[in-house]
């Protein structure tokens, strides 16, 4: 009898079991939306000349088909400045037109947002008008060389005293993998990362890998050490890069929240001025504690992690390539004149009164801008990001490509957000490993 319930009881384990794993593998499975609004251009590369007209189909489709007397709201006109906004308009077909044109350079967008059985679906399209005429608006400080050429001086002033704890679980037969810190701009201020190494004794290019916004764990660059690179994946806020994820979130939501906005009213005080020395002092160690070969080094990086790309390359001459995406923190003060602002877009949406308030911050924020940086890059780079994006806007990474004098390579992907295709990483990997001469 108690045999029979034990073995009644397992097979409602088993079966209990075996559900859960086709829950679980549906959930796995679960991919994008039925309902999509898409909004195209009539040119191809969604590029047009200033005084061209740009005209947009808009289309809103469950299953592949139109809906029928669907509502939608929608917003156009200049990124982060739409000058038409309309709500409720009911399209019969499930599709509309809209034409739009701007007069001077820049991005013009059109968003709409579709209410189907009480949710709604965002779909958007944004086309660029002579982009390759767009300037930033940011001051370039006359003392911007100096100031930041003091600071690394007075950071190399503190030693890097080195720490370097082996990885086994992350490590494999061709790749050696450590978790390291080094001091950065004064005692006890240190910076951690995940070194990747190849197992092979011999010297490498090296690939500074530096991060978007946020606090977050590390894994490291181990696929590219295995291609035969040194690689280097920093963070930023002086903590460790291998802890639980809950160590971060309790970071991000308490100490380190808008950390970006730190210190702002102080050249001296910004909580980018450690990060930016950061990134300084891992090529240091780079050049110190590593098998470099001494000539090929890139940097690169997304979003935040673009900024930091443009501010390393733009400071350090022992950089000898860089990727930015989509880079943040370029042309802080283009609100000022009524035109998209990078993130964290710090004076967006101020008003007369609190600008004038901000007056050491808006001066601050010039010694902490890519587009500044990025007037003194003098190595190849890789650009790339998304028209689409409204967390970058492209017209602050267009007009920060735009400054760059050096040899420079653009590769939009038009329909991007903040975010990156699958193509778009490969291209981006491939022209790195080209450039520090590794194949693969």
């Amino acid at each position: 009898m108690i045999t029979r319930k034990i073995e009644q009881g397992l097979k409602g384990f088993i079966v209990l079991s075996a559900l859960l794993v086709a829950v679980l593998d549906v959930s796995a499975q679960i991919r994008g939306n039925n309902i999509v609004v898409t909004v195209e251009p009539d040119h191809k590369d969604w590029n047009y000349k200033v005084g061209q007209t740009a005209q947009f189909t808009v289309e809103v489709r469950r299953s592949g088909t139109l809906v029928d007397n669907v509502s939608v709201n929608y917003e156009a006109g200049p990124e982060m400045y739409p000058d038409v906004k309309r709500e409720n308009v009911v399209l019969k077909d499930g599709t509309m037109k809209w034409k739009g044109s701007m007069k001077k350079p820049g991005f013009y967008r059109l968003k709409v947002t579709a209410t189907v059985d009480g949710r709604k679906y965002d779909g958007l399209c944004t086309a660029a008008f002579s982009p390759e005429q767009l300037q930033p608006t940011t001051e370039n400080p006359q003392d911007f060389d100096a100031f930041w050429s003091k600071a690394i001086e007075e950071a190399r002033w503190t030693s890097l005293e080195p720490t370097k704890t082996l990885l086994p679980e992350r490590s494999t037969k061709d790749v050696n993998v450590y978790e390291v810190s080094f001091q950065n701009v004064r005692w006890g201020s240190r910076t951690y990362g995940i070194l990747c190494v190849p197992v092979k004794e011999g010297k490498y290019p090296a690939l500074l890998r530096v991060p978007g916004a946020g606090v977050r764990p590390y894994q490291g660059d181990v696929w590219t050490a295995a291609q035969g690179a040194i690689t280097l994946e920093i963070g930023i806020h002086g903590v460790s890069v291998t802890q639980p994820q809950s160590f971060y979130d309790n970071l991000q939501s308490g100490a380190l929240n808008c950390y970006w906005e730190f210190g702002m009213d102080d050249r001296d005080k910004s909580y980018y001025k450690r990060v930016v020395l950061g990134c300084i002092r891992a090529i240091d160690f780079i050049e110190q504690f590593t098998p470099w070969d001494g000539k090929n080094l890139g940097v690169t990086g997304s979003s935040q992690g673009g900024f930091l790309s443009l501010a390393t390359a733009g400071l350090d001459k022992r950089v000898s390539c860089y990727g930015a995406v989509h880079s943040a923190l370029c042309d802080h003060t283009a609100s000022l004149k009524k035109v998209a602002c990078g993130w964290p877009h710090y004076f967006y949406g101020k008003d007369a009164n609190q600008l004038k308030k901000a007056a050491a911050h808006i001066e601050t924020s010039r010694y902490y801008d890519g587009v500044n940086f990025a007037r003194r890059i003098t190595c190849p780079g890789w650009f790339s990001f998304g028209y689409n994006d409204d967390v970058v806007p492209p017209t602050t990474a267009y007009a920060t490509y735009n400054i760059v004098t050096a040899p420079k390579v653009l590769s939009p992907y038009q329909q991007t957000g903040h975010y990156w295709y699958q193509e778009q990483w490969d291209e981006w990997t491939a022209w790195l490993m080209k450039q520090l001469g590794i194949k693969n």
